[in-house]
């Protein structure tokens, strides 16, 4: 048995990044979506050879391969939440833990991966919140709590953690905690993410960043 598998939920690629619509077109932001992915699984390829990457789109599962992931098709009228369930389903008899990271987070590094990995020698559950209060890393066994991705995923995590006493430990970090989803974190992608699939396909659409003193921290145009 595994000693740690990576579980990648992925959306459908034609629904990739609604929210950035006014700046980007579908087809741009879908290969952002596929530059973000490509930038998660090679830094985590350094670690980890185990990546199970879930989807219901077919589109997806094929570039998961082409990634060297395995593939898992979603259930019929699932989501997220109920795909990571079965994912780990799945898994149960391969691996003890579990891995939980999103597809959106390119900045993450190579210390975080080693670190949340080290970390997950000794402890059981682990994990790591987003800006706006979500959950961008989580290492647990499978199945040992019930999942609830969505809104202030990490407070219903940690809490559900603490109620079934898993010493839930937290990973906090800047480069984690960045999942890309306004206009404004493209701009800390091309401050931060040098190097990355994700900042050279922004720089390949001539999108650019400054540094603004106003309601926005910085302006991003192209």
């Amino acid at each position: 048995m595994e000693e740690l598998y990576v579980i990648i939920p992925v959306s459908k690629f034609k629904d990739a990044k609604t929210r950035l619509s006014p700046f980007l077109s579908q087809n741009e932001r879908e290969n952002l979506l596929k530059s973000m992915l490509k930038d998660v699984v090679g830094y985590l390829k350094n670690f980890i050879e185990n990546i199970l990457i879930v989807s219901n789109d077919e589109d997806v599962l094929i570039y998961a391969k082409e990634l060297g992931a395995v593939p898992l098709k979603e259930n019929e009228n699932s989501d997220l939440n109920l795909g990571l369930k079965q994912s780990m389903e799945f898994l149960m008899d391969k691996c003890k833990k579990v891995l939980i990271i999103p597809s959106d987070i390119p900045l993450i590094s190579h210390s975080n991966i080693k670190n949340i990995i080290d970390s997950s020698k000794s402890h059981d559950f682990i994990i790591s919140p987003s800006r706006g209060g979500g959950t961008n890393s989580l290492i647990i066994k499978p199945l040992a709590i019930e999942m609830v991705f969505g809104d202030y995923s990490f407070f219903k995590h940690y809490k559900n953690a603490v109620k079934n006493d898993l010493n839930p430990i937290i990973y906090d970090s800047f480069f984690l905690s960045l999942d890309v989803n306004t206009i404004e974190d493209l701009g800390e992608i091309l401050l931060h993410g040098k190097g990355t699939n994700t900042e050279k396909y922004l720089k390949s659409l001539d999108i650019k960043v400054d540094s603004i003193h106003g309601a926005e921290r910085l302006k991003v145009f192209r």
